[in-house]
């Protein structure tokens, strides 16, 4: 069993489309350097530019 990493362990990055701190989540592990969105909504609104 893997050993338990607390949050702010964890690599962050800053979403592209809102500016926003973002953590590394377990379904991103494959392709955390393409990872560039918080989330779907920002995503959707690369230009959106508020969140």
């Amino acid at each position: 069993m893997a050993k338990m990493r607390r949050k702010g362990d964890l690599p962050t990055k800053v979403c592209a489309a809102c500016g926003l701190d973002f953590a590394w989540r377990k379904k991103w592990a494959r392709d955390w350097d393409a990872v560039k969105y918080c989330s779907d909504g920002c995503r959707r609104n690369k230009g959106g530019g508020a969140g």
